[in-house]
C-alpha cells in the first residue's frame, strides 16, 4: 500500500467518524413511516378517488383557471417549475410553489407555517387572493350542480349535497397518498441494508451531509426536515423591486397579514415567519423544507432564487447570505469541488429513481339543474 492510498483511507475513516459523531445528535435519515392520518378524516379509496378529481377540477377556483394541479403539476415535481408560482389572472404570486409530495408529514404548511394540516392548506390555497381566489359559497354551489359529485359526496361523506369543507377533506386525503416509495429511493434502500444502493460518490456525500457540511442539523429524520424555522439570507426575488404588479402583491400581502402601518409602509422583501408571530426576531425565517424528491422539484428556496442543487450547495458552502436574524448554524464550509459534487450526488439519492406521475382523472361533465329545491333545514 503506497503513501497516497494510506492517506486517502485515513482521511475517509476520519470523515466517517466525524459523520457518525454529528449524526448521533439528530434523528437519522431513513424510510418514511406511513403518513399520519387524522382520526376525523380517515383515508378510504373512495375518498382518495374523489380527492384526486377535486385536485384536478378547475371549478375549485375563482374563474375556473386555477385548480390545485395548475400549481402542483406531476410532471414538474408536483410544483410548477418556476421561481415564483403562477398567480391568479391579473395578479402575481410572490413565492415558489412547493411540491405536495410528502406534504402529509408536515406539522406546519406553507413557507411561513401558517396552517397546521392539509385540511387547512387546501382552502387557504383555493381561496388565496393571489392563488385560487375562489369563494367558498360559489365553489360549493358549482359542486352541487354536478350530479356525479352529488352521488360521490353522498357515498363518501353521507351528505345530501356536496359541502365545501368535505371537498377540502377529500383533497387532503388524496395528498396523503403522494409519498416517496422507499423501495425506489437509493438512500432509503441503503438505509434498509442494500449497500450497493449508493455509489462511492453518494457515500462520500452522505458522510459530508452528516459531518463537515452539517446538513443533518436541520434536514434530519425520515422527512429530512426538522420543521423548524431559520433565516439563511436567501436573496430577495427581483420582482419586488422591478415589477409593478409584483410590488402590488408585495404591499398587499403585508397589509392583509395585519402588520402595523409602519411595517406596511416600509415593507422590504418577504418577512416569512414574522407574519405569524409579529416578532421582529422572526423576520426572514422560513420552515425547513424536506430534501426528498429534490431531483424533480427545482428551483429551490421560498422564492426559487437558487436554480440547481449545485447552486444550493454553493450557497451553503459560502455560509448562506446576509440576514438580520441569520442562524448561527451557517458558516463557510470550505468544500472542495469534488466534495460539492459528492454532496449533490447524495442529495439526488434522496429522490426516487423515477418521478411520481399520474394520469389526469376523468372529471364530471356539464352542470345540470338540481332535481329538487335545497331544504334550508339541511
Amino acid at each position: 500500500m503506497n503513501t497516497t492510498t494510506r492517506f486517502t483511507l485515513a482521511a475517509g475513516a476520519m470523515l466517517l467518524a466525524l459523520s457518525a459523531t454529528a449524526a448521533d445528535k439528530y434523528p437519522a435519515l431513513g424510510p418514511l413511516p406511513p403518513p399520519p392520518i387524522p382520526k376525523d378524516n380517515p383515508n378510504t379509496p373512495a375518498k382518495v378517488e374523489l380527492g384526486k378529481k377535486l385536485f384536478w377540477d378547475n371549478r375549485l377556483s375563482g374563474d375556473g383557471s386555477m385548480p390545485c394541479v395548475s400549481c402542483h403539476v406531476p410532471g414538474l415535481g408536483w410544483g410548477d417549475g418556476g421561481q415564483i408560482s403562477r398567480g391568479y389572472p391579473g395578479t402575481k404570486h410572490w413565492r415558489n410553489s412547493q411540491t405536495v409530495l410528502n406534504s402529509g408529514y408536515y406539522n406546519k404548511l406553507f413557507w411561513e407555517g401558517s396552517v397546521t394540516s392539509l385540511e387547512q392548506q387546501a382552502p387557504a390555497a383555493a381561496g388565496g387572493g393571489v392563488a385560487g381566489n375562489g369563494d367558498d359559497s360559489v365553489m360549493e354551489m358549482r359542486l352541487r350542480f354536478l350530479p356525479e359529485y352529488v352521488q360521490e359526496f353522498n357515498k363518501v361523506f353521507g351528505s345530501q349535497w356536496p359541502r365545501i369543507n368535505d371537498a377540502w377533506r377529500a383533497i387532503a386525503a388524496y395528498q396523503r397518498t403522494l409519498n416517496s416509495d422507499a423501495k425506489k429511493v437509493p438512500a432509503d434502500r441503503y438505509a434498509m441494508g442494500d449497500k450497493k444502493a449508493l455509489n462511492d460518490s453518494q457515500k462520500r456525500g452522505m458522510a459530508l451531509y452528516n459531518g463537515k457540511a452539517n446538513c443533518i442539523a436541520c434536514h434530519n429524520g425520515p422527512l429530512a426536515s426538522n420543521q423548524q424555522f431559520f433565516a439563511t439570507g436567501v436573496p430577495d426575488h427581483p420582482q419586488f423591486a422591478e415589477d409593478p404588479v409584483g410590488q402590488v402583491t408585495h404591499r398587499w400581502e403585508w397589509y392583509q397579514k395585519g402588520v402595523s402601518e409602519s411595517d406596511y409602509r416600509n415593507a422590504k422583501g418577504d418577512a416569512g415567519l414574522f407574519y405569524i408571530t409579529m416578532n421582529p426576531k422572526d423576520i426572514g425565517k422560513w420552515r425547513v423544507p424536506s430534501l426528498r424528491e429534490l431531483k424533480y422539484t427545482g428551483p429551490y428556496m421560498h422564492n426559487g432564487m437558487l436554480a440547481t442543487l449545485g447552486d444550493v450547495v454553493e450557497f451553503y458552502n459560502q455560509g448562506g447570505g446576509a440576514a438580520q436574524n441569520k442562524t448561527k448554524l451557517l458558516k463557510p464550509l470550505k468544500l472542495s469541488a469534488q466534495e460539492k459534487k459528492d454532496l449533490v450526488a447524495f442529495l439526488e439519492a434522496l429522490s426516487m429513481d423515477e418521478p411520481l406521475l399520474q394520469d389526469d382523472p376523468k372529471l364530471p361533465g356539464d352542470y345540470q339543474p338540481l332535481p329538487a329545491p335545497i331544504s334550508a333545514a339541511k
